[in-house]
């Protein structure tokens, strides 16, 4: 009797150990889930703070651009615009910071319309023209015939185009090609599909870093003196679009051999709900 006595005790230890544990575990989540809601809304708040001065920014610079408040001389030209496109781009990286802030917050929703891809590509390959001729690629569309207009958000699709088309402009020599073709995608659970991609000559990705690319605030090189920077927010949001949308995106690439991204969007007009 007294070993079973004992034995009882000691179990009935190990199970207020294990429940004291299992309380520190619990609390320990809650600590943790809390300040990832306070870091979220913290993104959040500091994002639109900074959107309102910046575009200030922008816009009286453009005002002396244009001449309203005066003529500039060459050199005052110049420097007003480098004040724009510096500008401009702080407000892109304010503004992925703010979607990553609502993405973590499960706030993005879709908007979707009835929109053919011709017309996406178009306007985002329009937009990134200056920004091809300056690096002095060859930009290249090729959309297969007849493919479905699509029910999607079209700002979220085109915002992907544009980040992968950016970043395949940016990180290929000067004097190299820049894709993108359309066509056709595999059927799948949800019905058939169209297939985007995104190429270029570039200096391409390692395959233990395809992966990498699309985490938040990765950086394939992190270091000071990297030759591109950004918030690494970019393809992350990319992926978390086109998810939103029922579709997947990828990467194909090799060091010295260019990249080409790939993601697919269901034809299905209710694939996005």
């Amino acid at each position: 009797m007294a070993r079973a006595y004992t034995d009882s005790s000691t179990f009935e230890r190990r199970l207020e150990s294990l429940q004291e544990q299992n309380t520190n575990l619990a609390r320990t989540i809650a600590e943790l889930r809390n300040q990832g809601a306070l870091k979220t809304q913290f993104l959040a708040n500091i994002s639109h703070d900074l959107r309102t001065p910046l575009t200030a920014v922008v816009t009286h610079a453009e005002m002396l651009r244009d001449g309203i408040l005066g003529p500039l001389s060459g050199r005052q030209a110049e420097s007003i615009a480098g004040i724009i496109t510096g500008g401009r781009r702080l407000l892109e990286m304010v503004d992925e910071i703010l979607t990553y802030a609502r993405g973590t917050a499960n706030q993005l929703t879709l908007a979707n319309s009835e929109f053919t891809l011709d017309d996406v590509i178009e306007q985002v390959c329009g937009l990134n023209e200056a920004l091809v001729a300056k690096r002095k690629h060859a930009l290249t569309v090729d959309i297969e015939p007849g493919l479905p207009v699509l029910h999607a958000d079209r700002d979220k699709i085109a915002h992907v185009l544009g980040n992968l088309l950016g970043n395949a402009i940016d990180f290929t020599p000067p004097g190299g090609r820049v894709w993108i073709s359309a066509r056709s995608g595999p059927t799948t659970s949800r019905g058939p599909s169209v297939e985007i991609e995104v190429g270029d000559t570039g200096i391409g990705i390692a395959p233990e870093h395809h992966e990498l690319v699309f985490h938040e605030f990765a950086q394939v090189d992190a270091s000071p003196s990297r030759g591109h920077h950004g918030t690494g927010l970019g393809l992350a949001i990319a992926r978390r679009f086109v998810e939103l949308h029922n579709g997947r995106i990828w990467l194909d690439s090799a060091l010295g051999a260019g990249s080409r991204f790939h993601f697919t969007l269901p034809v299905d007009e209710h694939s996005g709900a």
